[in-house]
């Protein structure tokens, strides 16, 4: 049994955990909910052996550990699968599974890499993944190195004594619903010598996979419930601490859109290997959902609009003229913003702070005589941190250290502030809380209310039915159906998915 008793954790004005106790047990899944902020990150880091705790014990088998770094953790049979995911892309699969173990297969001074690929194979074998361990992982799909990360941390079972706890941090914010169904397969199976910690924000998949939820609000675990007598509103309820708004996705905010004008015109556009013949138009305070599985172009779509690929058949116009040079460059200047999926790797400059990152793309406009303007920077950025209530202590907190849901806010603030009124939104709410997502989806109505334009992959159907005027499904690349989203009149879940699958 792995169990923490008391545990706390505190950093310059902030007092991240309090008192927290905690347990799993053999074989046990167990589930950790909470708001952006109520210490659920910092305590998977405890865990983990990236933070050290002020206070408490940490105990495994009734045997006090306290863990300096994570390969002590690692040691003690303790591996992570990370949200934001740690693989390196330009290394190949195997290289990414055995990354800092590779002497075990050093040979006179040298790696035996058929050795290598053949150890790859049994760990990936686990995870029944399909694949040449030589490939090089930036050619996956974001589930195929999902899976590589936990066939990665199931190498533990070869190095070490006794049972695996393995921490699931938001490992289904982009899967596919086939792909969620086959990851708890996979947990459910390894159960027999694994236990496991699923962090989500999905509270129907935390109730489907998990024994026991824990329930955290501001550094405290405020509720421990079991599998057969959670519910989905009550957990909700103690996690912000009062009931979830009913008009959920903004409905009454939905107003209608001008048919006038149109922002962006798709012509029977195809992108080889991604989409083909693909045609609509996008009006002045409209909300155009993308829907399809995993695949089915949603993405390659938002990301030709933004310049990123070029159309090899077809017309896309901006604003009434065509792209000269297909680049995200000429599409920033035309007023299109885009707020990718994966926020740390294309949204935010980790590294840069809040106002820096928030300026970015518009520094012409800070610039006078070569130098830049940086008191007109901060003053935008102090503006929009109170128009979008952005958690931070100032504007110089380093982004990457804000949580996700004020990551968002920040990359939004960047587009608006800049007066982009065509907003791309790849999967916008992946990852965040309740409370971050009510707020997101307070922007959408926002935006949509002052004229920007907005095309949207949500997260869930249900998100995507709730902010929609309109849903295209797509299906292998191809157009299946369009739905209209009037409030009152919208599409139902079993609408869609006849047309998705």
């Amino acid at each position: 049994m792995y169990q923490l008793n008391k545990v706390d954790k505190k950093f310059p004005g902030v007092h991240a955990l309090k008192a927290v106790d905690f347990r799993i047990g053999r074989g046990e899944i167990v589930g950790l909910v909470g708001e952006n902020g109520a210490g659920k990150s910092t305590l998977m880091k405890v865990i983990y052996g990236t933070y050290q705790p002020d206070g408490g014990t940490i105990t495994i088998d009734g045997r006090t550990v306290r863990f300096q770094n994570p390969r002590q953790a690692m040691d003690h049979g303790i591996g992570m699968v990370f949200q934001e995911q740690s693989l390196i892309t330009n290394l190949t699969v195997m290289e990414n599974i055995f990354l800092g173990f590779e002497q075990q297969f050093v040979r006179w001074g040298v790696i035996d890499w058929k050795a290598m690929a053949a150890a790859a194979k049994r760990q990936l074998a686990k995870v029944r993944l399909e694949i040449d361990p030589a490939t090089v992982t930036s050619k996956l799909s974001f589930a195929q190195r999902q899976l590589v990360e936990l066939a990665k941390v199931l190498t533990l079972e070869e190095r070490i004594e006794g049972d695996l706890v393995i921490l699931l941090d938001e490992p289904t914010s982009v899967l596919a619903r086939e792909e969620v169904e086959l990851l708890f397969r996979l947990v459910r199976e390894l159960t027999s010598r694994a236990s496991f910690i699923f962090v989500s924000h999905r509270m129907d998949e935390v109730l489907e996979l998990s024994d026991r939820i824990y329930v955290m609000k501001d550094g405290e675990v405020v509720d421990v419930v079991d599998h057969d007598t959670a519910r989905v509103e009550e957990i909700q309820h103690k996690m912000v601490g009062r009931d979830v708004d009913k008009e959920y996705y903004r409905e009454q905010k939905q107003k209608p859109y001008d048919p006038s004008r149109v922002l962006v015109q798709f012509d029977r556009v195809s992108v080889a290997g991604k989409f083909s013949d693909i045609s609509f138009d996008l009006h002045p305070g409209e909300v155009l959902c993308l829907v399809g599985t995993e695949g089915s172009g949603r993405e390659a779509i938002l990301r030709t609009v933004f310049g990123l690929e070029r159309p090899t058949s077809g017309r896309v116009e901006v604003k009434g003229k065509p792209y000269h040079r297909t680049s995200a460059q000429e599409a920033v200047a035309r007023g299109v913003g885009y707020v990718p999926r994966e926020r740390k790797v294309e949204g935010i400059v980790t590294g840069m702070n809040v106002y820096e990152n928030m300026t970015l793309s518009q520094m012409g406009n800070y610039a006078s005589g070569g130098v830049l303007r940086i008191d007109r920077e901060k003053a935008l950025a102090e503006e929009w941190i109170k128009r979008l209530s952005i958690k931070t202590p100032d504007i110089y907190k380093d982004c990457g250290g804000l949580s996700g849901g004020n990551q968002q806010k920040v990359v939004l603030a960047k587009w608006r502030s800049g007066g982009s009124d065509i907003i791309l939104l790849d999967h916008p709410t992946r990852g965040l809380d309740i409370g971050a997502k009510e707020d997101v989806y307070d922007m959408v109505r926002e935006m949509s209310a002052a004229g920007a334009g907005i095309v949207l992959v949500a997260d869930t159907l249900e998100e995507a039915i709730g902010l929609s005027h309109t849903i295209l499904v797509l299906k292998d690349g191809a157009f299946q159906k369009r739905f209209d989203g009037s409030p009152g009149d919208k599409p139902s879940l079993y609408d869609l998915v006849h047309h998705m699958i």
